[in-house]
């Protein structure tokens, strides 16, 4: 009990369709329901969308203060861009919608695309985002058939790779800083090329040098914690 109050770094390997804040809210009922904390304090570095898996790195107790340090170190992720359709979200939260046929591209186009999408670039968020309009969250108003105003920002992509091309699917790897919306490369990969993109499968395996290979589920770390809980 008490390490968790002085503070922990847990590394967990989100799934799918979990919200960050689910986990979060899974893990402080296992602390208080099984280990008996009446209170802490639980956070994570860095939101996962619901439809992206991969590292989440949640903090407890007195180490929620270095959340801040953590959410500011670079990303990796791994994933799948779909060429030829677009989606209102940029992944596939929304309705697909047909755009150009993409198989006529040839992987020296993919790789100049990839190439302008390098280095540090303006980004335009997704309207489908946690990003805050005027207090409130972008997604929100887009959800309620609004369409945000959305201001560019500059991000720093430091390697955009293609790992496999079996068009109409891209997989790449991304290493970037802080703040960079995987959503949006995918659509601009799309629109450079003329055929647009979403993002069809997002995994974030590292943050600064914590790698997913390090985590484990919600479902193991809830296994650990009632087996503390029985030789309390």
């Amino acid at each position: 009990m008490q390490d968790f109050l002085d503070g922990k770094l847990l590394l967990i390997d989100k799934d799918l369709h979990w919200t960050s804040f689910d986990v979060i809210k899974k893990i402080k009922y296992l602390l208080k329901s099984k280990l008996g904390i009446k209170k802490i304090k639980v956070g994570h570095a860095g939101t996962l969308d619901p439809l992206a898996s991969g590292l989440l790195i949640v903090c407890t107790g007195k180490l929620t203060k270095q959340i801040p340090q953590i959410q500011d170190q670079s990303k990796v992720y791994t994933g799948i861009i779909e060429l030829g359709a677009v989606t209102a979200s940029y992944d596939l939260e929304s309705e697909v919608e047909p755009k150009a046929d993409p198989m006529h591209l040839r992987n020296e186009e993919l790789q100049e695309a990839a190439q302008k999408l390098s280095g540090k670039i303006e980004q335009l968020p997704p309207i489908f985002s946690a990003k805050k309009i005027d207090g409130k969250r972008a997604y929100d108003l887009a959800r309620k058939g609004e369409k945000p105003q959305m201001n560019p920002k500059e991000v720093n992509i430091l390697a955009f790779e293609l790992t496999k091309i079996e068009l109409p699917e891209v997989h790449f790897k991304i290493h970037c800083t802080k703040g960079t919306y995987i959503r949006s490369m995918a659509h601009d990969f799309g629109e450079i090329l003329g055929v647009g993109g979403y993002l069809k499968e997002l995994r974030r395996t590292q943050i600064g040098n914590y790698s997913v290979d390090e985590a484990i589920s919600i479902q193991d770390f809830q296994t650990e914690i009632e087996k503390a809980a029985q030789i309390q």
